[in-house]
């Protein structure tokens, strides 16, 4: 299925993006404006394409996580090491509102397609620019990957237990990060552009720096208290009860009851009104000192019930709950089916592949899948027509492999 919504209902409709990245932070930035209607013409090499094509799990050769990561977007097969390539690309990007890369830096300028060169033939030119550590400063040459990112960020020292070496999030949250801070520049930089006089700018996102911006209170609290924060398995420390805890069944319960009001409800409806009227728990600070005590008290409570018993309680209580979700449990949940959240595509070849659906929702002018990830080079020949390349001339530059053609 797709949603069908009418060119005229894409928020980002009109909106022509020049996508020059691989895998995951660059092509992801892209993705989100192509799910809200940009344009969006992805360049890959004729000689295999984003290595995201072949990663993970393939169906007839084609990763499944490409369908997803490159709807709605126009592959062009151009070899950008050659100038004729090159060439191609910045008559691109002369038409081009957002140009996306996320090559290390100075990798554009020494091919002749950098800020400078593309900015001067299109001043209006918004270009986003995701690498590991920023156009600029001592570590700016260096390669930087999103592990690399979350490890520097301050993010990977936080997760896991303090017995234990730091662990990953299971997906790639360093990159995904980044790639959000992209899309909100980019529509930053188009604002600016329409209101203050039609120039426009480099959007610089260091994949480190997108971390470290949801650091929380990180840095003050060292600054004022010399305080390092650090791993604390499943618990927030200083914010209770907000913890994991295991129900009769082996199951496991995320309960978030740190409100002053919240707590007093939770412990009335798991028999505790002592623990309710207790005024040295009345307050956040009076129930951090008292952490271990309350965790003991609710991890005993939700080991003696099963995990839907537990969520019946908490539920009418009016205490955040929920039990940790695997795939399985997503796909059937009647919440994210509701939302739309699960949605239905024929897969390529015959058979259906269900996807993640859009975020977030606009009421007015939703976003939509018009198309999953195309074949390398499917919109090649589309786009150099539109350019002004005649046929013959488009045949050549197959012949000299320059570009791919499906």
């Amino acid at each position: 299925m797709t949603t069908g919504t009418p060119d005229a209902k894409r928020p980002l409709a009109g909106v022509r993006v020049l996508e020059l990245g691989t895998l995951i932070a660059g092509p992801f930035c892209s993705r989100l404006l192509a799910e809200f209607g940009a344009d969006v013409i992805k360049i890959e090499s004729p000689r295999g394409g984003d290595p995201l094509r072949t990663w993970r799990k393939l169906h007839e050769g084609t990763s499944l996580w490409w369908l997803a990561q490159a709807r709605n977007k126009k592959s062009v097969a151009v070899d950008l090491k050659t100038a004729e390539g090159q060439e191609i690309v910045r008559r691109l990007a002369g038409e081009a509102d957002i140009v996306v890369e996320n090559f290390r830096p100075r990798t554009l300028e020494s091919w002749g397609l950098g800020w400078e060169a593309l900015s001067q033939a299109n001043p209006g030119l918004v270009m986003v620019r995701l690498s590991g550590y920023g156009q600029t400063g001592p570590y700016s040459d260096r390669p930087g990957f999103g592990a690399i990112g979350e490890a520097m960020g301050g993010l990977r020292h936080l997760s896991g237990y303090p017995d234990r070496p730091p662990v990953r999030v299971g997906v790639s949250i360093g990159d995904s990060i980044a790639a959000l801070y992209g899309a909100f520049g980019a529509l930053m930089a188009l604002r600016h552009r329409e209101v203050n006089g039609g120039r426009g700018q480099v959007v610089d996102v260091a994949l480190y720096e997108a971390v470290f911006g949801l650091m929380e209170s990180l840095l003050p609290e060292y600054d004022v208290f010399g305080f390092v924060r650090s791993r604390t398995g499943a618990s927030l420390p200083g914010i209770v009860p907000s913890n994991t805890y295991e129900t009769r069944d082996g199951k496991y319960l995320v309960i978030g009851a740190n409100n002053d009001s919240i707590f007093k409800r939770f412990m009335r409806a798991i028999g505790r009104a002592d623990l309710a009227d207790d005024p040295q728990l009345a307050t956040n600070a009076g129930r951090t000192a008292r952490t271990d005590e309350i965790d003991g008290v609710i991890g005993g409570w939700t080991r003696s019930v099963d995990l839907d018993e537990a969520l019946r309680v908490l539920n009418e209580a009016e205490v955040p709950a929920g039990k940790i979700y695997d795939i399985a449990d997503i796909v059937r949940d009647p919440q994210y089916l509701a939302r739309q959240m699960i949605q239905t595509f024929a897969l390529p070849g015959g058979g259906q592949v269900r996807l993640p659906g859009i975020v977030p929702k606009l009421d007015a002018t939703p976003g939509d899948t018009q198309w999953l990830g195309p074949t390398l080079g499917a919109h090649t020949r589309e786009v150099l027509e539109a350019l002004g390349y005649a046929a013959h001339d488009i045949d050549g530059l197959a012949q000299r492999g320059v570009i791919g053609c499906a």
